[in-house]
């Protein structure tokens, strides 16, 4: 494979490294794939991308090795760094070492590994990230389904402070009314981004597809953080509950339609 079809990705969180993907993405018109190193078990940004670039496949860090070793010009490769990896000790297959680079950076930064590593530099968004001694917290919740009331109350304490000093934070969760919503935030940036998924509302027990949570900041009450997410999630008689008012609420609405 010709590595002009592989990509690399760097910057720090926030910085808007999956929305640069995400635009380039638009651009293009051949199979194209994607692969989040140090996303570990709680594949958000994968996810993310996924469902809203339907012509983008996801793969998992042992699947990459099988397409940087075959080739075929036809497709690209996103592969997108977490900001936690260290470039110094990074060891990349001998395939992908003359690949683009590029590093997305808030455009204030000043000069950092990031910029003596990458070919192009991209500036993204503005940043106020400061943390002295970073925690990252992440928590996969599949099959969990929330109380939209509860979780909105949930996000706003925790991008408000009443867990410690969140900088960012990114989930996926399935509400009771079958929708999926992807919810972003960034210090310094007055509001979370929420998005929902053009998908199929799920009304039937719990959704076996991915949801979770990723945050990042200091000082941070992870044990109060998991808890209150925890009472924030249905049980499966509120679940069938809910399931059933919708299901019966959308059966109404097409007896209505002419």
């Amino acid at each position: 494979m010709s590595s002009s079809h592989i990509t690399l990705v760097v910057g720090p969180s926030g910085a808007g490294k999956t929305t640069w993907i995400r635009e380039k993405l638009n651009n293009l018109d051949r199979p194209t794939y994607y692969l989040n190193l140090g996303e570990g078990t709680t594949p958000i940004d994968a996810t993310y991308l996924a469902r809203e670039m339907p012509q983008l496949t996801p793969l998992s860090e042992r699947e990459i090795t099988t397409f940087i070793t075959a080739p075929n010009p036809d497709i690209s490769i996103y592969i997108e760094l977490g900001f936690q990896i260290d470039l110094k000790s990074l060891v990349l297959p001998i395939e992908i070492n003359n690949c683009q680079k590029v590093a997305v950076l808030p455009p204030e930064t000043r000069q950092t590994e990031w910029h003596d590593w990458a070919e192009v530099i991209v500036l993204g968004t503005p940043s106020n990230l400061t943390l002295v001694q970073s925690q990252l917290w992440r928590c996969a919740i599949t099959g969990q389904i929330l109380d939209p009331a509860s979780l909105n109350t949930f996000w706003y304490e925790l991008t408000n402070g009443a867990y410690g000093n969140v900088q960012r934070a990114k989930g996926i969760f399935d509400l009771a009314d079958g929708s999926a919503f992807y919810f972003d935030f960034v210090a310094g940036i007055p509001d979370s981004k929420y998005l929902e998924f053009n998908l199929p509302r799920w009304l039937n027990d719990r959704p076996n597809h991915f949801s979770g949570i990723e945050v990042l900041g200091e000082k941070l009450d992870e044990s109060a953080i998991g808890q209150t997410l925890e009472n924030s999630c249905l049980n499966d008689i509120e679940i069938a509950y809910y399931q059933a008012q919708i299901k019966d609420s959308l059966a109404e609405i097409e007896e209505d339609e002419p």
